[in-house]
């Protein structure tokens, strides 16, 4: 009989149930543990002792792959020698490192039969011998996408090739261990997603199509309780419903369209709580309904256009009176004279009257500059309560007011509303229990009839203004006859401009900028003198009439040469510090002109050669209407010079129009406080907190601040508290020539 058949059938039929058995609760078991979202560690270590016990003599482990994907970490390995699992916690992965680093870095089984001698173990065989271990087979765990994450091997004490059924059963191993792995990765980027979710500093709710609340963080429920009392519907529409309506019409359109949306609207906390909020609202398509959802992220901006609308109100209004200040009055005059629209140029037309009071200074010597600013606050209102609602008004200097009549008006009409503003100064101003009469000296310019540039229209009226003074102030004056007057004398001082750049009639005087603590000089700034005939003649007089013609090139190119002859000198008697050169805006008007001043200081750095040009000794100073230009040529040419040593100063910040974007944008790594605002510490805080927030802007943009016009013990122990490292004034030196500047300069060097 044969019994060879049946013999073998009856041996395998209970080994085949028992296998299965064991198959079917190694899977239950893990299943089961995945399901209740046990630590993966736990999960790892079950499924290593639930090998063993179906493979007796089996010692099984599960390695981690590394996050870079290079090295393995210990998973689980109950029943290993704790010196071996040190040993291989943490192994680079590679070709022919063990098993395991094997077969992770080849993505394939690597099956050892006898560690001694096989080749991948020749470098470490002394571990696991040393431990008993013999052999190792090693099956790499992959994810669903084929991407390994790990390796389940099985060591044995013995040399051991494995049956068909051993392979089997490390196969299945590693895909217990990689749906181990899989839904536990899962599960901790799903809690980890919900943390964010909760954690997010701005509100986020996942609606429906119907506005059904499916998810909420905490903020969103705070931001909009009113709305979320019942935990189920956002009213979009009612949350959003003191926003502009063209704006929700676009949003809605967008989200029914499947398109994302973000801007800035209005949200309604409460009844009485109106908020400015960023909304970005972002379309998901649910696989399982087939609809729409929609997440809306929503942040709270209200603090942050409360600031903006201080900020926006700080640079163009004046803070004493309410009134717009000079740049707000530049940029309306620009945008009428230079119009978006490029068809409406010269259409527009319009008057300007500058108003000053008459010997105003007098009121703030006498009463007190408290009394002053009660003067101007008073004044501005009955100037206001006068003028049509379509007239600008803006104070635009101490006592300076100017009005923008827009369209054409005629002599007599401009007359007449002269009249009417000096008509609101019949009732004299009750303060500090005294009556005072105030007069007002007025100007008056025509866009574009006197002129058509921003500049130029200011200067037509400032000058009709100061013309008006002259002829005994308490009336008004056109820009006229008298103007031209002016220019007669413009041309007789161009003209000498001329020979005085032939003949070099200037010469340099220096006034040193000082450490305010020590005393000590620290640099110096260059100032320009004219001499003619045995008399000066005022910078404020001839420099205006140098940049109009042009001689300011020549002229800025002499001083220049002149500061670095000193410079050259002050190395050679080791005095040397850094000199602040004016540069006037003419300059750099044309990039021709730009080209022209690099030029100059390329050849001047030739011309010293191997010596080197004493860049790091050198300032420029700039003026604010250089920086209001923001060309790209003038911003490279100026970036240039800083990386070739030099410096970039702002002259008499602050009296300008520039703004917080110029300064920010701009190659600049000084701004000299203007001596107006420092000459009106003693007027009060609020003088004293316009300097400290120049002084605190300038360091938030890590620039250096020099403080000029310092006269007065007061002015100059104020510059101390705010820690301003250089000042300049009179309190210390005046302007000085050139041989006394260096006996200074010699003097200091032996006192140290």
């Amino acid at each position: 009989m044969d019994i060879g058949p049946n013999t073998d059938n009856t041996a395998q039929q209970p080994q085949q149930e028992g296998y299965h058995e064991s198959r079917l609760e190694r899977y239950s078991t893990i299943l089961n543990m995945v399901l209740q979202g046990l630590p993966l560690g736990e999960m790892l270590n079950a499924l290593v002792l639930l090998i063993e016990a179906q493979k007796i003599g089996t010692r099984a482990s599960v390695l981690l792959i590394s996050d870079d994907g290079k090295r393995l970490i210990s998973g689980a390995a109950p029943n290993l020698p704790d010196a071996y699992n040190q040993a291989i916690n943490g192994v680079e992965i590679g070709p022919q490192v063990g098993s395991c680093g094997a077969a992770a870095f080849l993505s394939q089984r690597v099956i050892v039969e006898d560690i001694d001698t096989h080749p991948n173990w020749q470098q470490y065989k002394e571990i696991p011998i040393d431990c008993g271990l013999k052999a190792c087979w090693s099956e790499p765990i992959k994810d669903s996408d084929g991407k390994v994450l790990g390796t389940f091997a099985m060591y044995y004490d013995t040399i051991k090739s494995p049956t068909d059924q051993d392979l089997i059963l490390i196969q299945e191993a590693a895909r217990l261990a990689s749906l181990a792995i899989e839904r536990s990765r899962g599960m901790h980027v799903q809690r980890l997603s919900s943390k964010i979710f909760n954690s997010l500093p701005i509100a986020l709710v996942i609606t429906s199509e119907d506005n059904s609340v499916l998810s909420a963080n905490p903020i969103f429920k705070s931001l909009t309780s009113t709305y979320y009392a019942n935990l189920k519907l956002f009213d979009v529409q009612r949350f959003l419903s003191h926003s502009p309506a063209e704006q929700i019409a676009d949003l809605f359109d967008h989200l029914s369209r499947g398109h994302a949306w973000q801007g800035e609207l209005k949200g309604l906390r409460t009844d009485n709580d109106i908020i400015d909020i960023s909304l970005t609202v972002a379309v998901i398509r649910d696989s399982f309904t087939q609809q729409n959802c929609f997440a809306w992220l929503i942040n709270d901006i209200s603090a942050r256009k409360n600031a903006e609308q201080t900020i926006h109100f700080q640079t163009n209004y004046d803070q004493l009176t309410g009134l717009a200040n000079r740049k707000y009055l530049f940029d309306s005059l620009q945008s009428i004279i230079e119009p978006d629209d490029l068809h409406k140029k010269n259409e527009k037309q319009f008057s300007l009257m500058l108003i000053d009071i008459d010997h105003f200074k007098q009121i703030n010597d006498t009463l007190g500059h408290d009394k002053g600013d009660l003067v101007l606050t008073l004044m501005a209102k009955r100037l206001s309560s006068v003028i049509p609602e379509n007239v600008l008004l803006s104070r635009i200097a101490a006592d300076e007011f100017a009005l923008v009549f827009p369209g054409e008006m005629s002599t007599d009409s401009l007359i007449s509303m002269v009249h009417d503003v000096s008509a609101v100064l019949d009732n004299p101003f009750s303060v500090g229990g005294q009556h005072l009469k105030l007069t007002i000296s007025t100007g008056l310019a025509r866009y574009p009839d006197d002129a058509d540039k921003v500049e130029q229209i200011l200067n037509c009226a400032t000058q009709a203004m100061y013309n008006a003074k002259s002829h005994g102030r308490n009336c008004f004056k056109f820009f006229n006859q008298q103007i031209q007057k002016d220019a007669e004398r413009n041309a007789e001082l161009h003209l000498r401009l001329k020979t005085a750049i032939n003949e070099q009639q200037f010469a340099l005087y220096y006034q040193p900028i000082v450490n305010p603590n020590t005393g000590l000089i620290v640099k110096a700034e260059v100032l320009l003198r004219w001499q003619y005939d045995g008399s000066f003649v005022s910078p404020d007089e001839f420099i205006p009439i140098a940049e109009e013609s042009g001689f300011i090139v020549q002229i800025g190119e002499w001083v220049r040469n002149q500061a670095i002859d000193t410079i050259t000198t002050l190395q050679k008697r080791g005095l040397a510090i850094p000199l602040s050169i004016n540069v006037s805006t003419i300059e750099f008007w044309t990039s021709e002109l730009q080209q022209r001043f690099l030029a100059y200081f390329d050849a001047k750095e030739a011309e010293f050669g191997a010596q080197g040009f004493p860049y790091s000794l050198i300032t420029l100073e700039i003026t604010e209407s250089l920086m209001m230009k923001q060309l790209d040529t003038i911003n490279q040419l100026l970036i240039e010079l800083r990386h070739r040593g030099m410096q970039i100063s702002v002259d008499d910040f602050g009296t300008g129009y520039s703004s917080l974007s110029y300064l920010a944008n701009f190659p600049v790594d000084q701004v000299k406080i203007d001596k107006s605002f420092i000459q009106k510490i003693s007027m009060g805080t609020r003088h004293e907190a316009l300097i400290e927030a120049i002084v605190s802007m300038s360091r938030a943009l890590d620039l250096s601040i020099v403080a000029e016009g310092v006269e007065t013990q007061t002015e100059l122990d104020f510059i101390k508290q705010q820690n301003i490292e250089a000042v300049q004034g009179y309190f210390f030196y005046k302007p000085m020539p050139e041989h006394a500047f260096f006996e200074l300069l010699a003097k200091q060097a032996q006192t140290k």
